[in-house]
């Protein structure tokens, strides 16, 4: 059984992410045995009558077209940001600074003096009790989760090589829109921040490193593009008129972790067919692990210590009760999908605030990925290797 006491919850934006959040957030409750319920209290947005339409639609009790007003509301006690990069640090400060815990989608903002101040004022809420959590939700998958704990108990050995890719069509057409994704000021980065974030994320969690330097090249193949018309998530329309790219379009580099390890990393929109392809393998001095969200129910483990006649890579199927998250839902072999991994994001985050203890990955996380990407910019300009600050 679960608890009776609330959790109001109050949502700023209701496009892609808003959607895999309000599918979270109404879903966490009814599946996981939690010390704190949920409440779809507010959905924010600047359209009232779209803002409007997008509530009824994913279960929200009222609206407000003004972010401020979330604020204020007794019946919020978290803000949810979901919105576009250049406004996270603003409201995510603001909501902390007003007594209210923050779920902020990665990347935790655009640039590395956005993010400290978001960790500063992350850690002043802290001590009154106010906590904070940025929305990397791969961590959550099952089969990166138990990656983590083979990793974890050494049953890899000491990791020597670690490659991950991130690999995305979704812009290929010359002709796709200048959607904000595409424009510096609203995202900060293309594909380096949208989804290379993401791996470097992974990356460090699974192996429990970080990156301390890195060299990088980037590319935008694409460089000028329609303006756009109609919008929904990732797709658009485009005009008559046109205008400059000013992201990247792909990134790659290689970096060495705080252990020795070495490391390579791609994150590109442009590799044809690949539609969100997330690929991490790990090599260790006594195993491997390999995982393809593409079939985001599988985790491939190679041990090293077996005899080498019958030795070979295994094929794990993550949905046995036993698995990380996996319990709280279907018989084994009944597939989760991606909107699972932002409900264990929710439950975990709960579960978190209900003991008064740091939800994770903390802001602090999050600039430290922050870090990464920008020497990867320093580095691709510079054509040299550089340094990731601690």
């Amino acid at each position: 059984m679960g608890s009776d006491q609330v959790l109001g919850v109050g949502m700023v934006g209701y496009a892609f992410m808003g959607a895999a959040h309000s599918q979270a957030w109404r879903t966490a409750g009814r599946f996981f045995d939690l010390p704190l319920q949920p409440d779809m209290a507010v959905l924010c947005g600047r359209n009232a009558e779209a803002t409007a339409a997008a509530a009824q639609r994913m279960g929200w009790r009222t609206t407000e077209t003004d972010w401020k007003a979330l604020l204020g509301r007794d019946d919020v006690q978290l803000v949810d940001v979901c919105t576009p990069g250049d406004t996270h640090a603003e409201i995510a400060i603001a909501a902390l600074e007003a007594g209210k815990h923050v779920l902020c989608e990665k990347p935790l903002a655009n640039t590395v003096d956005e993010a400290r101040a978001m960790v500063a004022a992350a850690e002043r809420a802290q001590a009154k009790g106010v906590r904070s959590m940025v929305g990397f939700n791969y961590r959550r998958v099952p089969a990166i989760a138990l990656a983590r704990k083979l990793v974890e108990e050494g049953r890899i050995g000491q990791v020597r090589h670690v490659r991950a890719q991130y690999l995305q069509d979704w812009i290929v057409d010359p002709e796709f829109p200048l959607v904000w994704r595409l424009q510096a000021e609203r995202a900060g980065s293309g594909a380096l921040g949208d989804i290379g974030a993401h791996i470097v994320d992974m990356a460090q969690f699974v192996t429990g490193d970080l990156l301390t330097n890195v060299t990088a090249m980037t590319e935008t193949f694409i460089t000028e593009r329609p303006l756009p018309g109609a919008s929904s998530g990732l797709t658009a329309s485009g005009s008559d008129e046109r205008g400059p790219v000013t992201v990247d379009d792909a990134a790659l580099f290689i970096g060495r972790f705080a252990s020795g390890a070495v490391a390579s990393f791609e994150a590109t929109r442009f590799a044809t067919g690949r539609k969100n392809a997330i690929r991490l393998e790990i090599n260790g001095s006594a195993g491997s692990l390999a995982f393809d969200f593409e079939a985001m129910n599988e985790l491939s483990f190679y041990d090293g210590t077996e005899d080498p006649e019958t030795a070979g890579f295994r094929r794990i199927l993550v949905t046995e009760p036993t698995h990380p998250y996996a319990g709280a839902w279907w018989p084994p072999g009944h597939l989760l999908g991606y909107e699972h991994s932002f409900t264990h994001e929710v439950v975990d985050l709960l579960r978190d605030l209900a003991a008064g203890t740091d939800p994770t990955p903390s802001f602090a996380d999050g600039l430290q990925v922050q870090l990464v990407l920008d020497a990867v910019v320093r580095s691709a300009q510079s054509g040299s290797w550089h340094p990731i600050p601690s």
